[in-house]
């Protein structure tokens, strides 16, 4: 993924208290990348597979109703700030890479919005390790990556893109692009309200129908992350060979029915929350060549 030419943006918190030493992790599966800060995730299948399973969620809280307040994020009345919070762009390679896809991001859907006469809101992204205070409760790396709507801001712990490589067997910089692109889709899903509408369908539906509004929501984040690689490759050239692949294999590797078959021996369709591989893969590629939010509508599709 060619990325390192173009801007990085702003809207960048760290709150790694200058503990970066990233930057040897970005790129494939080489024997080149090295653990985060000499550390290994030391986690078992099980955990593993857990954690996999949330990757991508939009609201924090519904981890909670779902785990039963166990091991996700706490709820809080109050919120404090990080005793050091350094704001704009940061100074290791991988910081520096999710703040350049980040501004992609922030170039992409602010366009899409103005033409169809909307202003975007820009989303705040939050680089934390091991744990972070934020309006959904407290947030941990070991949930993976996650949107807070409360806040609006995107929450990372880069570590976690080691776990895409060594657990998860999804290697390769624009699978971890892929990853901040989703969750930014969950941002743009907040900006069209459907994030409030989801909360307040959890209120009267049963679990089984709310997971299956989940599915939908989450498989057009999806679509949403192939709209960003479709307007950013066709402004900037970002796409190198092999690049789609990586993303789909990512995509394919955090489906729902992958994750229980691996974890459980079987796949319980009525429990999925996320969509299939196949499923992912496919809304995916949908974003990425169509590049339009309508084709992206999941929740009045009649198949997905």
């Amino acid at each position: 993924m060619k990325w390192e030419n173009n801007r990085q943006s702003d809207n960048v918190e760290d709150r790694r208290n200058g503990s970066g030493g990233l930057g040897g992790m970005l790129g494939g599966g080489g024997g080149g990348q090295r653990r985060v800060g000499g550390r290994g995730i030391g986690l078992g299948t099980i955990v593993i597979a857990l954690l996999a399973g949330w990757i991508f969620g939009i609201n924090p809280m519904t981890i909670l109703g779902f785990l039963g307040g166990g091991g996700g994020l706490t709820p809080e009345t109050t919120q404090s700030a990080p005793a050091t919070v350094s704001t704009g762009k940061p100074s290791d390679q991988m910081g520096q890479f999710v703040s350049s896809v980040l501004a992609g991001t922030e170039d992409v859907w602010t366009t899409v919005f103005q033409q169809s006469g909307a202003q975007y809101q820009k989303p705040r992204l939050v680089l934390f390790s091991g744990a972070t205070p934020t309006a959904c409760g407290t947030g941990q790396s070991a949930m993976g990556p996650f949107y807070c709507p409360g806040d609006q801001k995107v929450y990372i712990d880069l570590s976690f893109y080691e776990t895409m490589r060594r657990q998860l067997g999804a290697p390769g910089d624009f699978a971890q692009a892929y990853v901040v692109a989703h969750e930014v889709g969950h941002h743009v899903q907040n900006q069209m309200g459907l994030t409030e509408k989801m909360e307040q369908a959890r209120q009267r539906v049963s679990e089984r129908e709310y997971n299956a509004l989940s599915v939908r929501l989450e498989l057009q984040a999806d679509c949403f992350a192939g709209i960003w690689a479709h307007h950013n490759h066709k402004s900037k050239a970002i796409l190198e060979p092999g690049d789609v692949e990586e993303a789909l294999n990512a995509a394919a590797a955090i489906g729902d029915d992958a994750l229980q078959r691996k974890s459980q021996g079987q796949v319980v369709p009525d429990s999925f929350t996320h969509g299939t591989s196949e499923q992912r893969q496919r809304w995916f590629n949908t974003g990425l060549e169509s590049g339009s939010v309508k084709a992206c509508d999941t929740f009045n599709a009649r198949a997905i």
